[in-house]
């Protein structure tokens, strides 16, 4: 089927202008009817024009209709049109998503383009033409996908630019397609200039020929070789011949082409004003020609004017350049003069009235609402690429789809080859026993024999080329697909970078909101009216953009891949703009690492096999693992550790056990079930099944250690293993190595004795790498257990954000607790700037409630606790608990001495009963 009509007449005529080389019309010189695959070698490039029939039509005219063909270098798209004459063609192909095919089993010359849209069938008139125009199309495709587009304004100097490095990749697809089939000779005649020389193929019907899907570009390309007729029968050119061309035309054309700036087709420069009478004997010279002549052939011959012509060019390129430049002379000022303002208006607020600052407000309004506009921007701008990522997406997969399908069909006639060999070699091996026949019937099946035969070789043939051409085809498509899906990354990479700065822009605008709202405090009422609005619409985005349906690359959703709210859920209005603010900074962040850092990070675990304690993968776990490959890695971890524990069937024993008898801790863990991760959906949503996953992994645990049993803050260890490792008994046997094998002994006993040693071990710590922050706290009186204890006894477990929290666990279950310290001393490093700057010691408690919370750069904070914090010995912190254990059991004595030396003289002491008060005796006896 001809598709719709694209391009006008004006366009029609330049791209047939542009088919004819510089060496006349007349024929093809020698070196370029040697082959069809060395179009750079040449020094004039051959143009891809011709005939050739195409299927299409409906109803009675459906059938092989003539159409002259020539591929555009300037628009890179295969037109057609019914003659070569015509001024306008009736459609065009786009070669850059099509594919190409031939049938061994068709009618000879026959072969296909297939686009996405529709797919064309063609017949060249001989087989080497066939080839000829596949070899060529398949290389136009090549080069459409390895060179940009030539911009208008100077194709010339961008053509030689591009040329070396095309020229290059185009010789290299060319000596890896002869692979597969070689080079075919430029058929005589059929292709080229040479073919437009040629008579238009002679069809059964004149009506049969017509296109009435583009009946009105057939009538305009009438009207203007009409018109072309009589304007040449006026002016004394010659009359019209209907089939041939004048007998002086291709010697004029062997001619050395006049320099005259008059001349109606080839002139580079546009002609002098002339009256309408002239403009149209040009215009009917233009048609009149058999073959228009190519623009590109007249470079060689003018060079003045083209260099004219590219001077004047780069004249206006260095005029705009001047202007942009100007331009950003003056955007410069504006944002000075904008800058001054702003400072002189800040310092006039300072100093001035209420009226005054109200003035102010309005115009950090104005400039919040220009904020807005460019983030609507912006977001048009990622809609628009997402729209182009889906459509490259798209693209993949159809060619995907058509190279399985081109393998598929290739091996299929492989075979069919193979097995015809086989055969032709067993006849000749073992010709079949000829029984007796009468004479001259054994020579007529032997010619029948011998005609069989030379159709078989036929065949043979015919699957060889087409088995060949596939191939390349195969070959070239699959290369094609690959840098489609280079450019599709390279798409996406742009997205997420766009949509992190995105992130980063609404940020600032919600940070720019709450700094107004802690500025204007309880004044102005109709002002803080106004942000009351814009706050509660800027937290109510999300939902806006859910329910627009635009396709985002990585949408801030309301939980993450873990079940944690990615925004929590405040009380407070202020928390609430805070608690959005740290999403959309955790997520600016994820989206800017994720090419950087996550890409590599996931091809290195992809890359890893077999776990192995080694140097490589300490550094690997410290990176974090990705979230495909943490619950492999975090059983081997956990099986590393308990090893010598594990025992088969232990888990469901434990079970059974507390089946019978019911555990004293029983109802404390039942208390805690409702208590744990209130934030995460896992534990709050009442048809989870993790509570009761939860709840047997807790009690399993408390039958497997009776001196434990169970303590607060086991709940959200076992709740951490229960979300990665999902089955019980594994998050069980966590749980295990976490108490029994990682942390040190009394950890979670009745004393906290190694717990509590080890808040006095981070103090010293903390003394030693951060002497300016514990001075500050200690000046202030500041006690640091109470925001560090839990963070110990549970691993961050509340603290951190799921991100950085699952990254932590990572390098703890491989390291020990040592990493514990080194990220409890990398928190108070990250934000040690800003505790410096709160002089109240209740200011400085309510940071530390919630500090933890606003760190979102994962990567920062992982370089400080393993960099920045080095050296970290280990002999180091084994000396600092043994040390402060040992003090701790001896105050603990100490405390249990004076605990029984009063209870002892309590006991020695005779209960006194005072004055005026009935003792119980005397109570009892009056009873």
């Amino acid at each position: 089927m001809e598709g719709a009509q694209e391009n006008p007449a004006e366009s029609s005529s330049s791209v047939l202008r542009s088919e004819e080389p510089a060496s006349g019309p007349e024929g093809l010189p020698p070196e370029e009817s040697e082959g069809c695959a060395r179009p750079l070698e040449e020094a004039t490039p051959k143009k891809l024009c011709g005939y050739l029939s195409k299927f299409g039509g409906k109803g009675p005219i459906r059938g092989w209709k003539s159409r002259w063909f020539f591929y555009d270098e300037k628009k890179r798209r295969l037109y057609y049109s019914r003659t070569a004459q015509d001024a306008n063609p009736l459609d065009s192909i786009d070669l850059s998503s099509a594919v190409f095919d031939c049938k061994a089993d068709a009618e000879e010359g026959t072969f296909e383009i297939k686009t996405p849209s529709r797919i064309i069938t063609l017949k060249a008139a001989t087989k080497q033409a066939m080839l000829y125009w596949l070899q060529q199309l398949q290389m136009k495709r090549w080069e459409l996908h390895n060179s940009p587009p030539a911009p208008p304004a100077a194709p010339d100097a961008t053509l030689a630019g591009n040329g070396p490095a095309l020229r290059l990749e185009l010789e290299q697809e060319e000596a890896e397609l002869e692979e597969f089939l070689c080079p075919v000779q430029t058929p005589p005649g059929l292709v080229g200039v040479a073919a437009a020389l040629q008579p238009v193929p002679a069809m059964p019907s004149a009506l049969q020929n017509i296109s009435l899907k583009h009946l009105g570009t057939e009538i305009q390309n009438t009207m203007y070789n009409i018109r072309g007729n009589r304007q040449a029968h006026g002016t004394g050119h010659g009359p019209p011949e209907d089939e041939s061309p004048p007998s002086g035309e291709p010697q004029r054309a062997e001619q050395p082409l006049p320099s005259d700036p008059s001349t109606p087709v080839d002139s580079p420069k546009p002609a002098p004003k002339s009256s309408l009478t002239a403009n149209l004997i040009q215009k009917a010279k233009r048609q009149h020609n058999t073959f228009p002549l190519f623009a590109e052939g007249l470079t060689r011959n003018r060079t003045a004017q083209e260099k004219a012509l590219a001077l004047e060019q780069q004249v206006l390129m260095l005029t705009k350049e001047l202007e942009s430049q100007k331009e950003l002379v003056r955007i410069l000022h504006k944002a000075l003069e904008a800058a001054q303002q702003e400072k002189r208006a800040s310092s006039a607020y300072l100093a001035g009235e209420d009226k005054d600052r109200l003035e102010l407000v309005r115009h950090q309004v104005r400039q919040i609402a220009e904020l807005g506009r460019r983030l609507e921007a912006l977001e048009r701008e990622r809609e628009n690429l997402a729209q182009t990522a889906s459509l490259q997406e798209q693209q993949v997969r159809e060619l995907q789809q058509h190279v399985q399908l081109l393998m598929d069909k290739n091996q299929a006639k492989q075979q069919v080859i193979c097995e015809l060999s086989e055969q032709v070699t067993r006849n000749f091996m073992h010709p079949p026993p000829q029984a007796s026949v009468p004479p001259g019937a054994g020579d007529r099946d032997f010619l029948s024999q011998q005609e069989k035969m030379e159709h078989l070789k036929d065949d043979i043939e015919a699957y060889r080329t087409q088995n060949g051409f596939l191939n390349s085809e195969i070959h070239q498509v699959t290369k094609i697909w690959r840098r489609v899906a280079e450019k599709e990354r390279a798409l996406l990479t742009k997205c997420a970078y766009l949509q992190a700065k995105n992130c980063q822009v609404e940020s600032k605008y919600l940070a720019g909101l709450r700094r107004l709202q802690e500025v204007m405090g309880g004044e102005a009422s109709q002002c803080s009216e106004l942000l009351r609005q814009l706050t509660q619409e800027a937290l109510q985005w999300e939902a806006r953009e859910a329910s627009a349906e635009v396709p985002e690359l990585s949408p801030i959703s309301e939980y993450d891949e873990y079940g944690f709210l990615t925004v929590p859920n405040y009380e407070v209005e202020d928390l609430k703009l805070l608690a959005k603010i740290q999403a959309l900074e955790v997520h600016s962040h994820h989206l800017l690492a994720h090419e950087a850092v996550e890409r590599p990070l996931r091809e290195r675990w992809a890359a890893l096999g077999e776990l192995t304690p080694s140097v490589e993968l300490k550094q690997l776990l410290r990176a974090g693992v990705p979230r495909e490959h943490r619950p492999r890695v975090w059983k081997w971890l956990v099986h590393l550790r308990i090893q010598h524990l594990w025992s088969p069937g232990r888990y469901q024993e434990l079970l059974s056990q507390g089946q019978v008898h019911e555990h004293p801790a029983a109802r404390q863990i039942e208390l805690d079930l409702n208590r744990t991760f209130p934030n995460n959906k896992h534990f709050t949503c009442p048809s989870s099944s993790f509570p009761d996953k939860l709840r047997r992994v807790l009690l399993a645990f408390s039958w497997q250690n009776p001196a434990i049993g169970y303590c607060q803050g086991l709940n959200r260890l076992a709740a951490i293993a229960l979300l990665v490792l999902e089955e019980e008994e594994c998050a069980f046997w966590c749980l295990v190595a976490i108490v029994e094998t990682i942390m040190p002994a009394g950890y979670y006993s009745k004393t906290l004795t190694s717990s509590q040693a080890d808040q006095r071990v981070l103090r010293d710590l903390l003394s030693e790498k951060l002497p300016r922050l514990m001075a500050h706290l200690a000046q202030h009186r500041v006690d640091l257990s109470f925001v560090t204890f839990n963070w110990f006894l549970v691993v961050f477990a509340d603290s951190l954000i799921s991100n950085i929290l699952l990254r932590v666990w990572d390098a703890f279950l491989y390291e020990g607790t040592k990493v514990v310290f080194r990220y409890a001393l990398a928190i108070f490093k990250y934000n040690e700037d800003e505790i410096l700057r709160l002089h109240d010691s209740l200011e400085i408690y309510q940071y530390l409630r919630f500090f933890t919370k606003t760190i979102c750069n994962s990567q920062k904070l992982m370089n400080i606790a393993f960099n920045d914090m080095n050296p970290f010995p280990m002999k180091q912190l084994r000396q600092l608990r043994t040390a402060h254990r040992e003090r701790l059991e001896a105050e603990l004595r100490e405390l249990e001495l004076l605990k029984a030396e009063y209870l002892e003289a309590r006991n020695s002491k005779a209960p006194a009963v005072p004055e005026g008060c009935a003792s119980e005796d005397e109570g009892e006896g009056e009873a």
